[in-house]
């Protein structure tokens, strides 16, 4: 979300995403508030300080670990004391264990990607911090349901190995496939709440994510190729959400379309017009989002850009035209 006021933020969410409200990032805050900081402070054992290359670990903790700390617990008062009484389901979100690895240096400066060990020991250390992240969650919410959402948008780089090394001239060894699908899967097993895995990149591994263990997945659905579709439709028959990027997250000329609940959606009901999927399960099998954080537009937008997506939303309950 945009801006620095964590009130603020709250108050929106709780008032525009009544059915699923979420603990809001405010990123303009600076390091700590950002997605790699804000998940790095979540971690058990394990600390990082920001260089002049970006977050790198460390041997303790530090200022910058004490600054995340206090953000969160900042955000967590903020959303506490706009979702009194509430009961139902509440996002949370963290940096996967993938994307963490892809953006944080270990102590020689390289990225954690190259060390194998050390991307297990950044899954085992994400699990532990976010078991007690739920744990205070449920504290604050009593009548709230966890669902856990892991940002990995660095993941199809990590599996094409185009992840770029800390000199800039090579790229890092892709990752199998069959080891990313197994620390995700290891990682949403231990937490035992309702997952989402969110990639706003193209080559959204679909099928890899929902044999981990996903229950959801969100992406932009714009970036949605052809030979996607088929991934879609196997995982909207097992069972999958997904959660459909298509409200722009940014004003621009895609922005008009805020005024077209029902257009907004459109390429939503045309892949599953391709597909032969049973309309009756739009409303059931699709949440509508922006196409990625809206931590780029300004606090009225954002504000009007949940609204419009709340309205989209409602339409795919709609009988199609």
């Amino acid at each position: 979300m945009p801006g620095t006021d964590a009130r603020e933020a709250a108050r929106t969410v709780a008032g525009e995403l009544s059915a699923l409200p979420h603990l809001p990032e405010l990123p303009a805050r600076g390091p700590g508030a950002d997605m790699i900081g804000r998940s790095l402070g979540l971690l058990v054992e394990l600390w990082a300080r920001v260089e002049p290359s970006g977050w790198r670990f460390g041997d303790r903790p530090g200022r910058d670990t004490r600054r995340a700390h206090s953000f969160l617990g900042e955000d967590l008062d903020a959303l506490e004391e706009f979702t009194q009484g509430y009961q139902g389901p509440v996002k949370v979100q963290a940096v996967g264990p993938w994307t963490l690895a892809a953006g944080v240096e270990l102590h020689n400066g390289q990225r954690a990607l190259a060390d194998p060990g050390a991307c297990r020991d950044i899954a085992g250390s994400l699990a532990e911090g976010l078991r007690a992240h739920l744990d205070e969650l449920r504290r604050r919410i009593p009548g709230g349901r966890p669902v856990l959402q892991f940002d990995e948008p660095s993941l199809p780089a990590v599996l094409a190995g185009t992840v770029r090394t800390a000199s800039g001239w090579q790229r890092h060894r892709a990752v199998e496939e069959s080891v990313a699908e197994e620390r995700l899967r290891e990682l949403i097993g231990a937490l035992g709440v309702p997952a989402v895995v969110h990639c706003c990149a193209p080559g959204v591994p679909i099928g890899m994510l929902r044999r981990a263990g996903a229950s959801a997945v969100s992406l932009d659905w714009s970036l949605l190729r052809a030979r996607d579709h088929d991934s879609v439709g196997e995982a909207v028959e097992a069972g999958t959400v997904f959660l459909a990027g298509v409200v722009p997250a940014v004003p621009g000329p895609g922005a008009a379309e805020l005024s077209d609940p029902a257009g907004t959606v459109s390429g939503v009901r045309t892949v599953w017009k391709r597909l032969g999927l049973d309309p009756g399960l739009l409303a059931r099998r699709v949440v509508v989002t922006p196409t990625c954080g809206l931590a780029g537009a300004d606090p009225a937008y954002a504000r009007r850009a949940l609204a419009h997506g709340v309205r989209a939303a409602r339409s795919l309950a709609d009988a199609p035209e």
